[in-house]
């Protein structure tokens, strides 16, 4: 559930858009239909409090896989799985702050996804006089994380340690409604393969999946190790309640990459118009 307020009215928009341009091309003329069957590889990336500015820094492998449903040349509606790796370090960073805060985190994920696709120009592989085109995509998904770290060797599950504070037998939510949009290319390489090209950001409605949020907790009402985890500078700079993540309220995440995809016809036979 979406407790805040300004957030469910952003999530209530996008689902508003996301139903129109599904209902919009359900009711075209039904031409040129098929099903895509495919896999996905590539890198992922993460924006959010341990890395606030640069959004393109992959540094992890990224893989899935989909089933697409094209209704027409333009219009398609994608079913994907997806998953990969995010992590960042406060010590790699270039802002002095940081490096005191000296935050580190990693974690899988995982996202399930409903999108929307559209393309640009006329595309059916092995048909349409057009070998390729760029389309544009949106939807709604579901994504799990599970932040990690290393503290002196050991590897601690950080959501169940209550590091600014919550409650450490009623962690946060390892999961998020999150919203994949981003472009790509499609080419028709050979008969009815397509080789597609694409990056798509996702904004997840969550600030934990790096662990990092809002503040300090209280050593007073925190035990030892989950402070030594909630402030590993030199020298301890975490005073209870002070600022420990950067202020948004949300962090993104992206897979970049490569999808392979077989269309599979109705009828066997496509109807284009060109």
């Amino acid at each position: 559930m979406l407790t805040n307020p300004k957030l469910a009215r952003v999530f209530r928009a996008y689902l508003s858009v996301f139903l129109f341009f599904a209902s919009s091309f359900l009711s075209l003329h039904s031409f040129a239909q098929s099903w895509d069957l495919g896999g996905f590889v590539g890198g992922a990336a993460y924006m959010g409090d341990l890395n606030p500015v640069n959004p393109l820094k992959v540094n992890n492998l990224s893989f899935g896989g989909q089933v697409k449903r094209c209704f027409n040349p333009y219009w398609a509606l994608k079913l994907a799985v997806t998953s990969g790796k995010i992590e960042a370090y406060d010590a790699d960073s270039n802002d002095p702050f940081a490096r005191q805060r000296n935050l580190s985190f990693y974690s899988s994920l995982t996202e399930v996804s409903l999108q929307t696709e559209f393309n640009f120009f006329n595309y059916v592989p092995s048909v349409s006089k057009k070998l390729y085109t760029p389309f544009l995509f949106a939807g709604l998904g579901l994504v799990g994380f599970n932040p990690k770290t290393k503290l002196n060797g050991d590897t601690y599950e950080l959501r169940n340690y209550g590091t600014e504070g919550q409650n450490p037998s009623v962690p946060y939510r390892n999961y998020a409604v999150t919203l994949p949009f981003g472009a790509g290319v499609k080419f028709n390489v050979k008969g009815n393969w397509s080789l597609i090209a694409e990056a798509g950001y996702r904004t997840a409605f969550s600030d934990y999946l790096d662990d990092v949020s809002k503040t300090y907790p209280d050593p007073a009402k925190s035990s030892e190790i989950t402070m030594e985890l909630a402030d590993r500078s030199e020298n301890k700079i975490g005073f209870p309640y002070s600022q420990r993540g950067d202020g948004r309220s949300r962090d993104s995440y992206m897979f970049v990459g490569l999808s392979l995809t077989y269309s599979i016809f109705k009828n066997g036979c496509p109807v284009v118009a060109y």
